[in-house]
Protein backbone atom coordinates (compact mmCIF):
# COMPACT_ATOMS: atom_id res chain seq x y z
CA UNK A 1 0.00 0.00 0.00
CA UNK A 2 1.34 3.80 -0.86
CA UNK A 3 -0.07 6.99 1.51
CA UNK A 4 -0.54 9.85 0.02
CA UNK A 5 -0.63 12.08 3.11
CA UNK A 6 -2.65 15.71 3.04
CA UNK A 7 -3.72 18.12 5.25
CA UNK A 8 -4.93 21.33 3.83
CA UNK A 9 -7.15 21.82 0.69
CA UNK A 10 -4.00 22.82 -2.10
CA UNK A 11 -2.94 19.07 -0.89
CA UNK A 12 -6.53 17.73 -2.12
CA UNK A 13 -6.34 18.78 -5.39
CA UNK A 14 -2.71 17.53 -6.04
CA UNK A 15 -3.44 14.34 -4.26
CA UNK A 16 -6.84 13.54 -6.77
CA UNK A 17 -4.67 12.81 -9.54
CA UNK A 18 -1.95 11.26 -7.85
CA UNK A 19 -4.27 8.05 -6.59
CA UNK A 20 -6.14 8.32 -9.75
CA UNK A 21 -3.08 7.46 -11.55
CA UNK A 22 -1.85 4.77 -8.62
CA UNK A 23 -5.28 3.15 -8.96
CA UNK A 24 -5.15 2.98 -12.91
CA UNK A 25 -1.75 1.63 -12.67
CA UNK A 26 -3.06 -1.27 -10.84
CA UNK A 27 -1.13 -0.13 -7.12
CA UNK A 28 -3.26 0.17 -3.74
CA UNK A 29 -2.87 3.86 -2.89
CA UNK A 30 -4.37 5.55 -0.16
CA UNK A 31 -5.43 9.02 1.07
CA UNK A 32 -4.40 9.99 4.85
CA UNK A 33 -5.87 13.26 6.23
CA UNK A 34 -4.61 14.58 9.37
CA UNK A 35 -7.54 16.84 9.44
CA UNK A 36 -5.99 20.37 8.95
CA UNK A 37 -8.53 22.03 7.56
CA UNK A 38 -11.56 20.83 9.36
CA UNK A 39 -14.27 22.14 8.36
CA UNK A 40 -16.64 21.15 5.29
CA UNK A 41 -16.18 24.79 3.52
CA UNK A 42 -12.06 23.73 3.56
CA UNK A 43 -11.93 20.20 3.65
CA UNK A 44 -15.26 17.83 2.62
CA UNK A 45 -16.42 19.77 -0.34
CA UNK A 46 -13.08 19.60 -2.05
CA UNK A 47 -13.09 16.02 -1.51
CA UNK A 48 -16.37 15.80 -2.94
CA UNK A 49 -15.43 18.45 -5.97
CA UNK A 50 -12.48 16.24 -6.98
CA UNK A 51 -14.04 12.88 -6.67
CA UNK A 52 -11.57 11.59 -3.63
CA UNK A 53 -12.60 8.64 -1.99
CA UNK A 54 -12.65 8.04 1.77
CA UNK A 55 -9.46 8.89 3.44
CA UNK A 56 -8.48 5.44 4.87
CA UNK A 57 -8.13 8.00 8.05
CA UNK A 58 -8.79 11.32 9.16
CA UNK A 59 -6.67 12.12 12.24
CA UNK A 60 -8.59 15.41 13.07
CA UNK A 61 -5.44 17.33 14.42
CA UNK A 62 -7.70 20.82 13.72
CA UNK A 63 -6.71 24.09 14.93
CA UNK A 64 -3.93 25.38 16.95
CA UNK A 65 0.12 26.85 16.88
CA UNK A 66 2.59 25.39 14.55
CA UNK A 67 3.65 23.08 16.92
CA UNK A 68 0.64 21.89 17.64
CA UNK A 69 -0.56 20.89 14.72
CA UNK A 70 2.81 19.54 13.85
CA UNK A 71 2.81 17.24 17.12
CA UNK A 72 -0.34 16.41 16.57
CA UNK A 73 0.07 15.32 12.54
CA UNK A 74 3.04 13.54 14.07
CA UNK A 75 1.70 11.65 16.84
CA UNK A 76 -1.04 10.22 14.69
CA UNK A 77 0.75 9.67 11.93
CA UNK A 78 3.07 7.29 13.52
CA UNK A 79 0.34 5.28 15.22
CA UNK A 80 -1.00 4.97 12.20
CA UNK A 81 1.92 3.92 10.39
CA UNK A 82 2.67 1.41 12.82
CA UNK A 83 -0.35 -0.31 12.61
CA UNK A 84 -0.81 -0.26 8.78
CA UNK A 85 2.82 0.47 7.06
CA UNK A 86 2.75 1.54 3.98
CA UNK A 87 5.27 0.71 0.89
CA UNK A 88 6.31 4.28 0.46
CA UNK A 89 4.78 7.80 2.15
CA UNK A 90 3.95 10.52 -0.52
CA UNK A 91 3.99 14.21 0.64
CA UNK A 92 2.46 17.09 -0.89
CA UNK A 93 2.76 20.56 -1.01
CA UNK A 94 4.54 22.69 2.20
CA UNK A 95 2.02 23.11 5.05
CA UNK A 96 2.37 21.37 8.56
CA UNK A 97 1.36 17.97 7.48
CA UNK A 98 3.95 17.56 4.72
CA UNK A 99 6.54 18.61 7.11
CA UNK A 100 5.05 15.82 10.16
CA UNK A 101 4.25 13.08 7.77
CA UNK A 102 8.29 13.58 6.06
CA UNK A 103 9.58 13.75 9.71
CA UNK A 104 7.36 10.31 10.83
CA UNK A 105 8.74 8.43 7.65
CA UNK A 106 12.19 9.34 8.20
CA UNK A 107 12.03 8.11 11.86
CA UNK A 108 9.99 5.08 10.77
CA UNK A 109 12.65 4.24 7.71
CA UNK A 110 9.81 4.35 5.48
CA UNK A 111 10.49 5.15 1.84
CA UNK A 112 9.23 9.04 1.67
CA UNK A 113 8.47 11.51 -2.03
CA UNK A 114 8.32 15.09 -1.57
CA UNK A 115 5.69 16.26 -4.51
CA UNK A 116 6.04 19.83 -5.33
CA UNK A 117 10.17 19.48 -4.33
CA UNK A 118 13.11 21.91 -4.64
CA UNK A 119 10.32 25.40 -4.20
CA UNK A 120 11.93 28.34 -2.75
CA UNK A 121 10.76 31.58 -1.66
CA UNK A 122 13.78 32.56 0.35
CA UNK A 123 11.99 34.24 2.72
CA UNK A 124 12.43 32.37 6.61
CA UNK A 125 9.56 34.33 7.57
CA UNK A 126 6.72 31.94 5.67
CA UNK A 127 6.32 28.57 7.57
CA UNK A 128 5.63 27.41 4.33
CA UNK A 129 9.83 27.44 3.80
CA UNK A 130 10.80 26.36 6.75
CA UNK A 131 8.68 23.04 5.94
CA UNK A 132 10.02 22.81 1.94
CA UNK A 133 13.08 23.45 3.23
CA UNK A 134 13.06 20.02 6.06
CA UNK A 135 11.28 18.17 4.06
CA UNK A 136 13.51 17.88 1.28
CA UNK A 137 16.34 17.42 3.52
CA UNK A 138 14.77 14.34 4.80
CA UNK A 139 12.55 12.48 2.24
CA UNK A 140 13.93 9.97 -0.02
CA UNK A 141 12.49 10.75 -3.89
CA UNK A 142 12.13 14.73 -4.69
CA UNK A 143 9.93 15.13 -7.50
CA UNK A 144 10.04 18.39 -8.88
CA UNK A 145 7.11 21.00 -10.76
CA UNK A 146 10.00 23.23 -12.73
CA UNK A 147 13.69 23.84 -13.60
CA UNK A 148 14.28 26.63 -11.07
CA UNK A 149 13.48 24.07 -8.31
CA UNK A 150 16.03 21.15 -9.87
CA UNK A 151 18.38 24.13 -9.65
CA UNK A 152 17.53 25.06 -6.29
CA UNK A 153 17.95 21.33 -4.96
CA UNK A 154 20.79 21.17 -6.52
CA UNK A 155 22.54 23.91 -4.91
CA UNK A 156 21.18 22.90 -1.67
CA UNK A 157 23.64 19.77 -2.55
CA UNK A 158 21.07 16.89 -2.69
CA UNK A 159 22.40 14.27 -5.14
CA UNK A 160 21.07 14.05 -8.99
CA UNK A 161 19.84 10.97 -8.66
CA UNK A 162 17.21 11.79 -5.58
CA UNK A 163 15.70 14.29 -8.10
CA UNK A 164 12.97 13.54 -10.72
CA UNK A 165 11.26 16.45 -12.46
CA UNK A 166 8.05 15.29 -12.67
CA UNK A 167 5.80 18.76 -13.91
CA UNK A 168 3.02 19.92 -12.31
CA UNK A 169 0.19 17.90 -10.72
CA UNK A 170 -2.22 20.52 -9.81
CA UNK A 171 -2.46 21.01 -13.54
CA UNK A 172 -3.93 17.84 -13.60
CA UNK A 173 -6.63 18.44 -11.87
CA UNK A 174 -7.05 21.50 -13.12
CA UNK A 175 -7.57 19.98 -16.96
CA UNK A 176 -9.40 17.44 -15.88
CA UNK A 177 -12.06 19.43 -14.03
CA UNK A 178 -12.29 22.49 -16.04
CA UNK A 179 -15.19 21.32 -18.48
CA UNK A 180 -17.08 21.02 -15.48
CA UNK A 181 -16.26 23.40 -13.49
CA UNK A 182 -17.01 26.18 -16.39
CA UNK A 183 -20.26 24.25 -16.78
CA UNK A 184 -21.34 25.50 -13.31
CA UNK A 185 -21.56 29.19 -14.97
CA UNK A 186 -20.39 30.92 -11.71
CA UNK A 187 -20.12 34.55 -13.10
CA UNK A 188 -24.12 34.08 -14.31
CA UNK A 189 -24.87 33.12 -10.70
CA UNK A 190 -23.10 36.55 -9.44
CA UNK A 191 -24.69 38.78 -12.24
CA UNK A 192 -21.15 38.95 -13.88
CA UNK A 193 -20.22 37.74 -17.77
CA UNK A 194 -16.83 36.27 -18.39
CA UNK A 195 -14.00 38.44 -18.49
CA UNK A 196 -15.72 41.57 -16.99
CA UNK A 197 -14.86 40.56 -13.38
CA UNK A 198 -11.52 40.07 -11.35
CA UNK A 199 -11.02 37.77 -8.32
CA UNK A 200 -8.73 38.16 -5.36
CA UNK A 201 -7.90 35.52 -2.45
CA UNK A 202 -6.40 36.66 0.67
CA UNK A 203 -5.06 35.18 4.07
CA UNK A 204 -1.36 35.09 4.65
CA UNK A 205 -0.71 36.67 8.06
CA UNK A 206 1.93 39.10 6.33
CA UNK A 207 -1.31 40.61 4.59
CA UNK A 208 -4.06 40.26 7.07
CA UNK A 209 -2.90 40.15 10.98
CA UNK A 210 -1.88 44.06 10.55
CA UNK A 211 -5.31 46.03 10.20
CA UNK A 212 -3.04 49.11 8.27
CA UNK A 213 -1.67 46.54 5.51
CA UNK A 214 -4.86 44.66 5.92
CA UNK A 215 -6.80 47.99 5.38
CA UNK A 216 -4.48 49.72 2.66
CA UNK A 217 -5.46 46.49 0.08
CA UNK A 218 -8.52 46.75 0.64
CA UNK A 219 -8.51 50.69 -0.46
CA UNK A 220 -6.37 49.76 -3.29
CA UNK A 221 -8.58 46.93 -5.03
CA UNK A 222 -12.05 49.02 -3.46
CA UNK A 223 -10.55 51.17 -6.60
CA UNK A 224 -9.84 48.61 -8.69
CA UNK A 225 -13.44 47.99 -8.88
CA UNK A 226 -14.67 51.14 -9.64
CA UNK A 227 -13.41 49.78 -13.21
CA UNK A 228 -13.88 46.14 -12.64
CA UNK A 229 -15.88 44.71 -10.11
CA UNK A 230 -13.94 42.01 -7.63
CA UNK A 231 -15.38 39.01 -6.32
CA UNK A 232 -13.53 38.11 -3.08
CA UNK A 233 -14.22 34.74 -1.43
CA UNK A 234 -13.29 35.39 2.17
CA UNK A 235 -10.81 32.95 3.78
CA UNK A 236 -12.16 32.22 7.44
CA UNK A 237 -8.87 33.86 8.45
CA UNK A 238 -9.01 37.04 6.92
CA UNK A 239 -13.18 37.38 7.82
CA UNK A 240 -11.86 36.92 11.84
CA UNK A 241 -8.71 39.15 11.47
CA UNK A 242 -11.33 42.27 9.83
CA UNK A 243 -14.28 42.02 11.91
CA UNK A 244 -11.54 42.19 15.05
CA UNK A 245 -9.74 45.09 13.32
CA UNK A 246 -13.37 46.97 12.78
CA UNK A 247 -12.20 46.97 8.75
CA UNK A 248 -15.55 46.79 6.68
CA UNK A 249 -15.02 44.17 3.70
CA UNK A 250 -18.02 45.73 1.30
CA UNK A 251 -16.39 49.10 1.19
CA UNK A 252 -18.43 49.17 -2.50
CA UNK A 253 -21.00 47.15 -3.72
CA UNK A 254 -18.35 46.27 -6.35
CA UNK A 255 -15.83 44.74 -3.80
CA UNK A 256 -18.20 41.46 -3.15
CA UNK A 257 -17.08 39.35 -0.34
CA UNK A 258 -18.64 35.75 -0.72
CA UNK A 259 -18.28 32.79 1.43
CA UNK A 260 -15.30 30.35 0.46
CA UNK A 261 -16.29 28.53 -2.44
CA UNK A 262 -15.64 24.26 -3.17
CA UNK A 263 -13.45 23.96 -5.91
CA UNK A 264 -15.16 23.31 -9.07
CA UNK A 265 -17.32 26.96 -7.99
CA UNK A 266 -14.06 28.27 -7.28
CA UNK A 267 -12.56 27.32 -10.97
CA UNK A 268 -15.61 28.18 -12.60
CA UNK A 269 -15.30 31.94 -11.46
CA UNK A 270 -11.39 32.24 -11.82
CA UNK A 271 -11.13 30.43 -15.28
CA UNK A 272 -13.68 33.34 -16.92
CA UNK A 273 -11.62 36.14 -14.39
CA UNK A 274 -10.31 39.03 -16.28
CA UNK A 275 -7.31 39.25 -13.36
CA UNK A 276 -6.84 37.34 -10.11
CA UNK A 277 -5.18 39.50 -7.19
CA UNK A 278 -4.31 36.67 -4.33
CA UNK A 279 -1.59 35.51 -2.05
CA UNK A 280 -1.80 32.16 -2.77
CA UNK A 281 0.91 29.58 -4.95
CA UNK A 282 -2.31 27.57 -6.52
CA UNK A 283 -3.52 30.37 -8.11
CA UNK A 284 -0.21 31.77 -9.58
CA UNK A 285 0.54 28.44 -11.26
CA UNK A 286 -3.21 27.93 -12.43
CA UNK A 287 -3.39 31.20 -14.08
CA UNK A 288 -0.07 31.07 -15.64
CA UNK A 289 -1.99 27.65 -17.29
CA UNK A 290 -5.28 29.94 -18.02
CA UNK A 291 -3.28 33.00 -19.41
CA UNK A 292 -5.14 35.02 -16.87
CA UNK A 293 -3.07 38.44 -15.51
CA UNK A 294 -2.16 37.86 -11.77
CA UNK A 295 -1.12 39.94 -9.52
CA UNK A 296 0.23 38.29 -6.70
CA UNK A 297 0.20 39.99 -2.95
CA UNK A 298 3.96 39.13 -1.46
CA UNK A 299 7.36 40.55 -2.18
CA UNK A 300 8.38 37.04 -3.11
CA UNK A 301 7.41 34.01 -4.48
CA UNK A 302 8.07 30.02 -4.47
CA UNK A 303 7.11 29.82 -8.24
CA UNK A 304 9.08 32.23 -10.37
CA UNK A 305 8.44 30.03 -13.31
CA UNK A 306 4.72 31.75 -13.36
CA UNK A 307 6.69 35.13 -13.96
CA UNK A 308 9.40 34.00 -16.11
CA UNK A 309 7.30 31.69 -17.90
CA UNK A 310 3.78 32.93 -17.67
CA UNK A 311 1.16 35.83 -16.22
CA UNK A 312 2.00 36.42 -12.77
CA UNK A 313 3.40 40.05 -11.70
CA UNK A 314 4.77 40.47 -7.91
CA UNK A 315 3.47 43.90 -6.64
CA UNK A 316 3.18 42.73 -2.57
CA UNK A 317 0.94 44.66 -0.21
CA UNK A 318 1.66 48.14 -1.19
CA UNK A 319 -1.30 50.02 -2.49
CA UNK A 320 -0.19 51.79 -5.11
CA UNK A 321 1.92 48.88 -6.64
CA UNK A 322 -1.15 47.19 -6.73
CA UNK A 323 -3.49 49.64 -8.08
CA UNK A 324 -0.49 50.72 -10.76
CA UNK A 325 -0.11 47.10 -11.81
CA UNK A 326 -3.72 46.51 -11.98
CA UNK A 327 -4.01 49.43 -14.78
CA UNK A 328 -1.02 48.11 -16.86
CA UNK A 329 -2.43 44.65 -16.57
CA UNK A 330 -6.42 45.30 -17.66
CA UNK A 331 -5.04 47.85 -20.24
CA UNK A 332 -3.10 44.93 -22.20
CA UNK A 333 -5.32 42.51 -24.00
CA UNK A 334 -5.15 39.10 -23.08
CA UNK A 335 -2.42 36.91 -24.57
CA UNK A 336 -3.56 33.73 -25.73
CA UNK A 337 -0.08 32.55 -26.83
CA UNK A 338 1.25 33.10 -23.17
CA UNK A 339 4.16 30.34 -22.41
CA UNK A 340 3.69 27.80 -19.96
CA UNK A 341 6.43 25.78 -18.33
CA UNK A 342 8.03 22.96 -19.34
CA UNK A 343 5.73 19.72 -18.15
CA UNK A 344 2.86 21.42 -17.01
CA UNK A 345 0.79 19.54 -19.40
CA UNK A 346 -1.58 18.11 -17.96
CA UNK A 347 0.12 14.65 -17.38
CA UNK A 348 2.06 14.49 -14.23
CA UNK A 349 0.50 11.94 -11.93
CA UNK A 350 1.64 9.29 -14.41
CA UNK A 351 5.01 10.62 -14.40
CA UNK A 352 5.26 10.67 -10.28
CA UNK A 353 3.84 7.19 -10.44
CA UNK A 354 6.50 5.80 -12.46
CA UNK A 355 9.28 7.82 -10.64
CA UNK A 356 7.89 5.70 -7.24
CA UNK A 357 7.67 2.96 -8.64
CA UNK A 358 11.19 3.12 -9.94
CA UNK A 359 12.39 3.25 -6.67
CA UNK A 360 10.36 0.42 -4.48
Amino acid sequence: MIITVVGARPNFVKAAPIHNAFRAAGVQHEICNTGQHYDALMSKVFFEDLGMPKPIVDLGVGSGTHAEQTAAAMIGLERFFSQKPPRAVLVVGDVNSTLAAAIVAAKMGLFSAHVEAGLRSRDWSMPEEVNRVVTDTIVDLLLTPSADADDNLRNEGHSADSIVRVGNVMIDALQQHLPAARKLGMPSRLGLKPREYSVMTLHRPANVDDPAVLGGILDAVADIAKTLPVVFPVHPRTRTKAAASGLDLERTNRLIPIDPLGYLEFLSLTSDARLVLTDSGGLQEETTVLGIPCLTLRDNTERPSTITHGTNVLVGSNPEAIRREAQRALNRPIDSSHRVPELWDGRAAGRIVKAVLARI
